[in-house]
């Protein structure tokens, strides 16, 4: 009787809802679950633009452990009562409301840019189309590193003479102009949303650190407070010359890698007082006086767990307080520690917006399998993450590098992690990851503007929600099964009704309607 009855169910949704295909998923497949989808230059999946819909009707996509990639239907809402007997039931409240969306993204590092321009020209066309444009996941923010990085193929900063204190032998480097400006321009061009950057530096040049090298034990010395604040705003002056502004630049990309002893690749190490001191003084005035007086400085850059205390050391000097915009922070131990750490923060500095912006996996030392491809486990893991930070305030989301090798590199550190998309240059083709589309299934319908809204329960029966409502007033609900079985679920809307669908196992799904 059960079986007879599900079967009546799914002939009662399919008679209420129409498929739509876009470009396809060319898979190819490493054992039984282990699916990519291969892009070359002749071929790439797509995803079309969100057409607005009827009122009463919604969109649906759904991508799926067993390969569907944001499988499309479009169905209506059911006003007059339950299909389903004891479904997972959530509730949306458009009146409650939380933070603003300021964009997701992904870095710019020089592995991505040596990677994306080992590609022939339509391919690496292919891939930026993937990220930026309307028929790809619309990233919406792109994140730089200043100079070099572990990501680099060397060390380097843009003023490696020593003791050059006023900085006259500062020059942006043949990465910049070959690997990180070409293909953040092409990147706008092909975009409809405005792609806000943010910039980081990993390392001072030695000469300005304590222990003289990229990496290590080391901080900035004393002497240096105020040439380090200028090189950061020659680096704003040098790629504004070439047409690039910044939206946001970070007090430097985790500050805590300088002071543990067995760090390996490039890092600059703060105490939260030292850099308080630093903001208060240097950097932040340096900044405001300058020609890039508007951009948003944030504050950590670093891991969940420096939260809330190294912001609350931060702010405590109103002097540096008032230079900081926002937060960033990073994902690689937020497994070990509670999202109540952005909550708290949030409570504390209400007027701070937080950002994610760094993530990447394989990047544990027992990750023996650096790259795997087709992992769907790796992207469950980014489909938690962004749901758990969307419900505890965050207000963005940026992903590590844009395309990485098949080794997860290059990398001059061998820190080699995986990554969204991974170029085969010899094929001449690129892989999309189960991340890439854990990733697509927020960034592609959630513009800038938009606001979280409340639906209740935010996790029921192995399933989780969060909600929004866009610029254009649609309403968008990403929902993740975590089960092993399929799922009932009700979404009810006080105006509108009901939707009554099945989602699949181990399933990323977003909801639309208007």
């Amino acid at each position: 009787m059960m079986v007879t009855k599900e079967l009546l169910l799914l002939v009662l949704s399919l008679l209420t809802s129409v498929v739509i295909a876009d470009t396809e998923c060319a898979q190819r497949k490493y054992g039984t679950t282990r699916i990519v989808c291969v892009c070359n230059a002749t071929y790439c999946d797509t995803i079309d633009p969100i057409t607005v819909q009827p009122s009463g009707q919604y969109v649906w996509y759904t991508t799926t452990k067993e390969g569907l990639r944001f499988h499309k239907t479009t169905g209506r809402f059911n006003v007059s009562g339950r299909l389903f007997e004891r479904p997972a039931h959530f509730v949306v409240n458009p009146s409650k409301t939380y933070q603003t969306i300021i964009g997701f993204g992904g870095a710019f590092t020089d592995s991505s840019g040596i990677d994306i321009e080992s590609l022939s020209t339509q391919t690496q066309e292919n891939l930026l189309r993937s990220y930026f444009s309307e028929d790809g996941i619309e990233y919406s923010m792109g994140r730089v590193p200043i100079a070099g990085a572990d990501f680099s193929t060397h060390t380097y900063t843009y003023d490696d003479v020593v003791n050059d204190t006023n900085l006259t032998h500062f020059n942006l480097t043949k990465e910049d102009f070959l690997y990180k400006i070409p293909l953040i321009k092409r990147a706008q061009k092909m975009s409809r949303r405005p792609i806000k950057l943010v910039s980081a530096a990993w390392s001072a040049p030695p000469w300005m650190k304590s222990n003289d090298d990229y990496s290590g034990f080391g901080f900035l010395k004393d002497e240096y407070y105020q040439e380090w604040a200028d090189y950061l705003v020659k680096f704003l002056d040098n790629y504004k010359k070439e047409g690039l502004e910044f939206w946001g630049i970070s007090t430097g990309n985790e500050p805590s890698n300088g002071i543990v002893p067995i760090n390996r690749f490039n890092s600059l190490g703060w105490t939260p007082y030292s850099q308080r001191k630093w903001v208060a003084e240097n950097f932040g005035p340096a900044i405001r006086s300058s020609q890039h007086g508007d951009i948003k400085i944030l504050a950590l850059d670093d891991q969940r767990f420096m939260l809330p205390w190294w912001i609350d050391i931060m702010m405590s000097d109103q002097r540096a307080a008032q230079y900081i915009d926002g937060i960033g922070v990073h994902w690689y131990w937020d497994t070990l520690l509670p999202a109540n750490l952005l909550d708290f923060t949030h409570d504390r500095h209400p007027d701070k917006f937080i950002i994610s912006t760094e993530a990447s996996v394989g990047d544990k030392p027992w990750d023996f399998v650096k790259v795997k491809l087709g992992a769907w486990e790796r992207g469950e893991s980014y489909m938690t993450d962004i749901l758990q930070d969307l419900n505890h305030w965050i207000a963005g989301w940026i992903d590590w590098n844009l395309a990485l090798d098949l080794q997860g590199g290059p990398n001059w550190a061998k820190n080699y992690v995986d990554a969204a998309i991974i170029v085969n240059t010899t094929a001449d083709e690129f892989y999309k990851q189960p991340m890439f589309y854990a990733l697509g299934h927020f960034t592609k319908f959630l513009p800038e503007g938009s606001i979280r809204i409340s639906i209740e329960p935010q996790k029921q029966r192995g399933i989780e929600t969060v909600a929004f409502i866009t610029p254009d007033n649609a309403f968008v609900i990403v929902l993740y099964n975590e089960k092993n079985s399929r799922s009932r679920i009700m979404i009810e809307d006080p105006v509108r009704g009901v939707i009554e669908i099945i989602l699949e196992k181990r399933s990323f799904n977003t909801i639309i309607y208007w």
